[in-house]
């Protein structure tokens, strides 16, 4: 079994939020016993490592509790950062210059003046920490957890939304020495450790000594930048030349490292080329992307039965309606793409606590990390899909709709109305799609349903699923029943669907 390295040695990768988690309440003892040095680290270290994964899964799973798990500890970790730091930089200090020294002096004495107030902040804080509410998390969380197994496609996706987080923030520190965007990187690169630390147990085997280094050469440029200022503030006082050989220490220690960093992440041996190449790419891209979606659909979903009939029924009504060459929507690949993730997600809304569902699940997705192989356009129009897929129909002259480019209108239009009316089918009772097909003449769409029964209950919820589809379609709808299949036509039809799902190929790759 995979594992992953603690503390105190290993363990099952399935427990390792659970391991964490009971870590912080261990660490915590020690640290309210005597907040030394290695206390203080050890306990940092137990809450960063699961405030991590809470912002990774709070990626696809909108549950509140996540969100409870970075709160929490939130007081106790900035109090006992203040101490760390503190001890930190009393330590750099010590390094860089000898005992006689003037600003070392200085430094030393300012951190031990405000050493006891923090330790006394650092232990306050620790005894007053909600062990309860953190234990009840850690019983909720242990089951949320598991919507993404270790190196699943959908923790394959995740990784890799880290990783280009990560290579775009040491993008954008190359071409600055200023101490912000190289901060800003060492966070990167730690959360992108983190993240396949826990979810990719077998790639962190390999990548680990290298993550590690990384981490650990951007902590130092940020302790001397932190150093560097400290010296400005707290020294200033001193002679000139001091002042100026401390900063030509700090800044050559700080080069070093920096450095460092470079031959490993630039050139031709890149480190980031390694970790990429381990990562999915192509149309496995893709699949781990609908991967993710699927892990936020089963963790906001309280009923799947149901929704996996509407989604059965939606993508069938827009193959049919493909098929018929209805309307240049229904042609492109990208467009059953995004149908199919609406399908899913239609549910989520439901699981963020908010007055407007659809508005909440729509909020929700713009919050998110864009998905590999995804663009913004189609996200958008994903989030916008899930907005208008049921409820009143929105106005094309007024409203956040009315303000929308008339394109974007249409696109809407034909997948939330899509979704519309595979709603209303499923509440006609409508539960095979075999045989559905769809004709197109000059005046209307006829869409040929098996199994819809002829009532005036069913036409009257009809009329109002299918209107929305309708004013994009630009003509009238009409449904008819047709007779459900026999055994010896569903062959038929299956061979009639795999035909096409050969055509359709591109789209079922990047699905």
């Amino acid at each position: 079994m995979a594992t992953v390295t603690s503390l105190s040695g290993t363990l099952p990768e399935r427990r390792r939020l659970s391991h964490w988690m009971e870590r912080v309440l261990k660490e915590l003892e020690n640290v309210r016993e005597s907040p030394d040095a290695d206390a203080v680290h050890d306990l940092r270290v137990a809450i960063r490592r699961c405030r991590s994964v809470a912002a990774v899964f709070e990626e696809v799973d909108p549950d509140p509790a996540w969100q409870q798990l970075r709160r929490v500890p939130r007081k106790l970790f900035r109090r006992l950062g203040k101490l760390r730091d503190a001890q930190v930089m009393d330590g750099w200090v010590k390094k860089l210059a000898p005992d006689y020294d003037a600003v070392r002096m200085r430094l030393h004495a300012a951190f031990q003046a405000e050493d006891g107030d923090l330790r006394d902040s650092a232990r306050d804080a620790a005894e007053k920490f909600d062990a309860k509410s953190w234990k009840r998390l850690e019983r909720e969380l242990r089951k949320r957890a598991r919507f993404v197994p270790a190196g699943s496609l959908a923790a394959q996706c995740l990784a890799v939304e880290r990783l280009e987080e990560a290579k775009e923030l040491h993008t954008r520190a190359q071409r600055t020495e200023r101490p912000k965007a190289w901060h800003e990187l060492r966070i990167g690169i730690k959360r992108l450790r983190y993240t396949v630390e826990n979810l990719m147990p077998e790639l962190y085997a390999l990548w680990s000594d290298n993550l590690k280094r990384l981490q650990d050469l951007l902590g130092e440029v940020h302790d001397l930048d932190v150093l560097a200022d400290l010296v400005k503030r707290t020294a200033s006082a001193e002679p000139v030349d001091s002042l100026n050989l401390w900063e030509e220490t700090i800044g050559r220690e700080r080069s070093q490292r920096v450095d460092s960093y470079r031959q490993l992440t630039l050139g031709r041996t890149s480190i980031w080329s390694d970790w990429r190449h381990g990562l999915p790419q192509g149309n496995r891209l893709g699949l781990a992307a609908m991967a993710r979606i699927r892990v936020t659909a089963r963790a906001t979903d309280t009923h799947p039965r149901r929704t996996a009939q509407i989604s059965r029924i939606a993508i069938a009504v827009f193959d049919a309606l493909r098929r018929a060459h209805a309307a240049p929507a229904f042609g492109e690949h990208t467009m059953r793409r995004v149908l199919r993730a609406a399908a899913r997600l239609q549910r989520v809304g439901d699981a963020v606590h908010a007055p407007s569902h659809r508005k909440a699940a729509q909020r929700f997705l713009r919050e998110l990390p864009l998905p590999p192989s995804w663009t913004f356009e189609e996200w958008e129009l994903l989030a916008q899909t899930l907005r208008y897929h049921r409820g009143a129909e929105p106005s094309s002259d007024r409203g956040a709709f009315g303000r929308l480019h008339e394109d974007e209108q249409k696109n809407i239009r034909a997948l939330a109305g899509v979704l519309r009316l595979a709603r209303a089918l499923r509440k006609c009772s409508i539960d095979s799609c075999l045989g559905m097909h769809a004709e197109k003449s000059a005046d209307a769409v006829t869409l040929h349903v098996p199994g819809l029964q002829d009532s005036a209950d069913t036409a009257a919820r009809l009329a109002a699923g299918k209107h929305f589809l309708e004013t994009y379609l630009g003509k009238a709808l009409i449904l008819k029943p047709a007779p459900k299949l026999e055994k010896v036509d569903k062959v038929v039809a299956l061979l009639a669907d795999f035909r096409n799902h050969q055509q359709a190929l591109p789209a079922a790759a990047s699905d």
